[in-house]
């Protein structure tokens, strides 16, 4: 459920997703109010859930992780203690940036950050022998034409 949110509470969001490292001066300047209620309404939207947590964004190139592939799973099992040794292994791989279940011919779809073609492989030998599936497709991202955090408010 969408939490209510006026044009300030949208403006200091949109200050946060830009650099949330901002004092809360520099915020408070920006969006044109004061360091208090801009403290508070930041409170409030952290209590609601709608900040859920901050953190800092790293080059993945400048770690030397300049592979990113999307994986395409197709699975025959769709039994529950097939899915939570997925999901388990899944979650588990720090090369996983994202997961989706999907509807459709696709059953899954990761996007997989790793150094190299070599380090994909090693990352799909793991994932295959940890849980059976019935097909795989790796894409391999040419070049990355958008990525964002941000999210409209």
């Amino acid at each position: 459920m969408a939490v209510r949110m006026d044009d300030l509470d949208r403006k200091i969001l949109s200050e946060l997703q830009d650099d949330a490292s901002q004092s809360l001066d520099d915020i408070a300047r920006k969006v044109g109010s004061s360091k208090t209620p801009v403290w508070n309404r930041i409170r409030k939207l952290r209590e609601a859930g709608v900040i859920t947590r901050q953190t800092v964004l790293l080059d993945p190139d400048a770690l030397g992780l300049e592979a990113c592939f999307f994986v395409l799973i197709r699975t025959s099992a769709h039994e529950a203690g097939w899915q939570q040794k997925f999901l388990a292994s899944v979650r588990a791989r720090p090369e996983v940036l994202e997961a989706h279940r999907l509807a459709g011919d696709i059953d899954y779809i990761l996007k997989v950050r790793v150094a190299n073609a070599r380090a994909y492989d090693t990352f799909y030998q793991a994932l295959i022998a940890e849980v059976n599936i019935f097909n795989v497709t790796a894409l391999l991202s040419m070049e990355e034409i958008k990525a964002t955090t941000v999210l409209q408010v």
